[in-house]
């Protein structure tokens, strides 16, 4: 038998939807299925925090950014405002961005920053315990 190191991802306990849809080149400038642009975030567990960074660049975090949590679920809304100073082509995506994660069990919402710089929303949530693995139960038969 050997050893190979297993890494755990906290996933959310409902895929994102949009997920699927991205091995599929022409949806690379797509809509989120409930409406708004996605936000492309990364996810990380460590020292006892949860940290969330999502791409939303060209935005004023003061004006531009509202980062809410309800029962559990973080949700980050955006918006990018069109300034059209040329007829030139544009690829970018102007509009309103949102995306909503599930946080992880022992977040403690009271204790959430957020910061903002070149670009990546930054939000902190501290963990009350860290998460537990696997409890098993053991199962007895009836008598």
């Amino acid at each position: 038998m050997s050893n190979v190191d297993v890494q755990q991802h906290h996933r959310p306990s409902w895929p994102d939807i949009n997920d699927f849809f991205s091995g599929f080149p022409a949806w690379g400038n797509r809509r989120t299925v409930f409406g708004g642009h996605p936000i492309k975030v990364e996810e990380d567990i460590k020292d006892d925090k949860y940290e969330l960074k999502a791409e939303i660049p060209g935005v004023d975090p003061e004006k531009d950014v509202d980062v809410v949590v309800h029962e559990g679920v973080l949700t980050i809304k955006a918006e990018r405002s069109e300034k059209k100073e040329s007829n030139g082509r544009s690829e970018f995506s102007y509009g309103s961005f949102t995306r909503s994660v599930t946080l992880p069990a022992g977040a403690n919402e009271d204790g959430i920053s957020a910061g903002y710089d070149k670009g990546i929303l930054t939000v902190s949530v501290p963990l009350k315990e860290p998460a537990s693995p696997e409890k098993h139960i053991t199962v007895k038969p009836a008598e």
